[in-house]
């Protein structure tokens, strides 16, 4: 298995999208020897990890947990630099705040392990020593995930035939089958230390009901390994990298907006690709994509290799002729949507010591909150579980002094009917009183009577905005939910099936939704266009 290397060879490739994966992948990519553009529909990188500012206030407008650190580490290691290097990161203590509806006392989660097994205790006796059996569980299967399962293409499945992956196959098949909520309630009774533990699942854009236990490797990243946090907030993690592709000589375009991938024919016979040889029937091949550039001139652009980090649904359906599509409408109407979300974002006059950096507000009847998420008749959740961030916590650059930064981020079904939000209450009627539902309840749960006063900065963000903004099918704000058929090899290929020399990267295809697995599919997209199937991350460069 080779390491990263420069090659004589200068392959032309586009690749779409300048959230966190398109430009991972286009850096990767030209460190190789690719001859790489990138171009982002919008004004400014980052996608869904985008930034706002107003009246001295910055606001990260997505992703804002640093889990999976030696994910960020190795990365920036492939490109000869080190996570230590690009980033002043932070260790949250607490790692995380909860509030419980009806409860009078929150509870803290540690950045210690052996102090998370005290409070556990404490809650429920016996419920240290079930929690520790709980993390090595949880560290056992997140070290198998890492090495065996993240990391892979599934392009082959001769890796998976030996005996370390063989002699798991009855617990592999438990942790996929029995769903997140059941295996937690096999450890614990008090339903507090179960929601604790079912919560991540929201984060993956499911629910405890629906994720398979497997992912119960989570709670080892954030009740054991602890929760960081990047000075100047995750755009400067998406800074770095964009520097870093630069660096590597990735052209970076924004404000060209893809209009259409064009194929040809390929250049081949009896049916090999031009690019692997390996045999299948024949197909189309990569000739260009053509791109709307700032001035709304069509621009037509050859290459030999498209990559897009842009939505998967909108690359398929849009993009995409229809005779070449690999995942077609037909095949969406079989896929689960992630949920949607309300972002609120406020600045707030005074300090809020009520919250942490990261806050959890939990409602007590999750089946019925969930239900409304992801159920058959989807509505929005009265009350509902959200999350709140508050980065002045920790980061005293993203606020004036003596204000708080606080970011509201509450589930909602995926439906960009619902509307879209604004700034100072501009957006759309059904975003607003989303918006102010979540802000009453925080007041009342945290004990902030007079929050909603001492708001001086607003903005909403809605389903609508999702779909617009981003080209997120349904409006969702994370992507294709972690549910059984959506996990693993059945989220779908990372390379097109029709289509020679298109391939995706991101968290809508594989390995999944969140930062760090934007990282891999970036690597995993290295991987497949060198044909190596294995299973584990690249080697490092000395």
């Amino acid at each position: 298995m080779e390491a990263l290397t420069r090659h004589a060879r200068r392959t032309r490739t586009v690749v779409i999208g300048g959230g966190i994966a398109g430009l991972a992948s286009a850096a990767l990519l030209a460190r190789e020897g690719h001859d790489v553009t990138l171009l982002e529909a919008r004004g400014e990188l980052g996608g869904r990890a985008g930034s706002w500012d107003a009246g001295g206030f910055r606001f990260d407008t997505g992703p804002s947990w640093y889990l999976m650190p030696e994910v960020f580490d190795h990365f920036y290691r492939l490109l000869g630099t080190s996570a230590a290097e690009q980033l002043d990161l932070s260790r949250l203590d607490p790692g995380y705040r909860v509030y419980f509806e009806a409860q009078a006392e929150p509870v803290d989660i540690a950045a210690d392990r052996e102090a998370n097994l005290r409070t556990f205790e404490r809650i429920e006796p016996g419920a240290g020593a079930a929690l520790d059996r709980y993390l090595d569980s949880a560290e056992e299967t997140y070290r198998m995930a890492v090495g065996r399962f993240l990391y892979t293409s599934f392009a082959s499945f001769r890796p998976f035939l030996d005996r370390a992956v063989i002699g798991r196959l009855g617990r592999l098949a438990r942790l996929l089958l029995q769903p997140l909520d059941r295996f937690a309630a096999g450890y614990f009774r008090d339903p507090r230390l179960r929601q604790i533990l079912g919560f991540p699942a929201v984060f993956l854009g499911s629910s405890p009901g629906r994720t398979p236990s497997m992912y119960h490797l989570m709670s080892y990243l954030d009740l054991a390994d602890g929760v960081l946090y990047p000075q100047g907030g995750f755009t400067r993690v998406i800074d770095s990298i964009a520097d870093l592709a630069r660096a590597e000589g990735v052209r970076v375009l924004t404000g060209a907006r893809v209009t259409g991938i064009r194929a040809a024919a390929p250049m081949t016979s009896r049916g090999k690709t031009r690019r692997t040889g390996a045999a299948r029937p024949p197909a189309s091949a990569v000739a260009g994509v053509n791109y709307l550039g700032p001035d709304g001139t069509t621009v037509e652009l050859d290459c030999d290799v498209v990559v897009s980090a842009a939505d998967l649904h909108h690359t398929e359906t849009e993009l995409v002729p229809a005779e070449q599509r690999t995942y077609p409408e037909r095949w969406w109407r079989r896929r689960v949507s992630g949920p949607g979300a309300v972002l609120v974002m406020l600045g707030v006059r005074g300090e809020l010591p009520e919250l942490q950096h990261h806050t959890l507000f939990f409602t007590s009847d999750w089946k019925e909150n969930f239900g409304r998420i992801f159920g058959k008749n989807p509505s929005v959740p009265a009350p509902a579980s959200f999350y709140a961030c508050m980065p002045s916590a920790t980061d005293a650059t993203v606020a004036p002094s003596g204000t708080a930064n606080l970011f509201l981020l509450v589930p909602i079904p995926a439906d960009p009917s619902l509307g879209r939000g604004g700034i100072a209450g501009a957006g759309d009627a059904a975003i607003e009183a989303i918006a102010d539902a979540a802000i009453g309840q925080l007041s009342e749960w945290a004990g902030i009577p007079d929050l909603m006063e001492r708001i001086v900065v607003r903005r909403t963000v809605g389903p609508g905005d999702f779909a617009e903004d981003l080209n997120s099918w349904r409006g969702g704000a994370l992507g294709p939910g972690h549910t059984l058929r959506q996990s693993a090899f059945l989220r779908g290929s990372n390379a097109s099936a029709r289509v020679d020399g298109l391939y995706y990267a991101g968290g809508t295809t594989i390995p999944g939704i969140g930062l760090p697995m934007c990282l891999i599919s970036a690597e995993i997209l290295l991987k497949r266009i060198r044909s190596d199937t294995s299973t584990g991350p690249l080697p490092e460069p000395l």
